[in-house]
């Protein structure tokens, strides 16, 4: 009888052994409160989604230990830190940009009619925030009139690259 005892006590202990490891390397989770929450949150260099979006109700899945999370929104400065984030719970990052000055005109607009919303949009290799931002007759990204490379990297697919000409007072849809 003792000897089921140390059995049982010893898969026990075996057992929580276990879950200790599988906590360590397993998923934890990160909030955001960020203002502005348009600000795109990339984590190791992976664009995420707009910051917005996983604030009270949703949240980021990733695997615990430390992460670089940099926060990029063209009309402020990008904001760069370092994580460390524990198995099985949830870290919330809060933080305020600093906004830049306005640029300079005469402008022109950008709009996307790409399906996934939440693709990111990069013009001349800088995020500039997500193709739902975008999408719309009412809504479309003023820059200054210029030549520019557009990229629309989906988060699944392949991404649309186009070389665009920005004139005053005109719009260019990309899709």
């Amino acid at each position: 009888m003792k000897l089921i005892y140390k059995g049982i006590g010893i898969i026990a202990l075996l057992s929580a052994a276990g879950a200790l490891t599988a906590q360590q390397g397993g998923t934890a989770y990160l909030k955001t409160s960020v203002n502005p929450g348009r600000a795109g949150v990339f984590v190791d260099g992976k664009y995420l989604g707009p910051a917005g979006n996983f604030g009270i109700a949703r949240k980021y899945a990733l695997p615990a230990g430390q992460h670089q999370v940099k926060l990029v929104e063209p009309r402020y400065e990008e904001l760069t830190t370092t994580v460390d984030l524990k198995a099985g719970q949830t870290t919330k990052l809060s933080e305020t940009m600093k906004q830049l000055p306005p640029p300079k005109g005469p402008f022109g607009a950008l709009r996307t009619t790409v399906p996934d919303k939440y693709a990111a949009v990069y013009i001349n290799d800088k995020y500039y925030g997500h193709a739902g931002e975008y999408n719309n007759p009412v809504q479309a990204l003023m820059l200054p009139v210029g030549e520019y490379t557009v990229r629309v990297e989906p988060p699944s697919g392949a991404p649309i690259t186009q070389k665009i000409k920005i004139e005053e007072g005109k719009t260019v849809i990309v899709h």
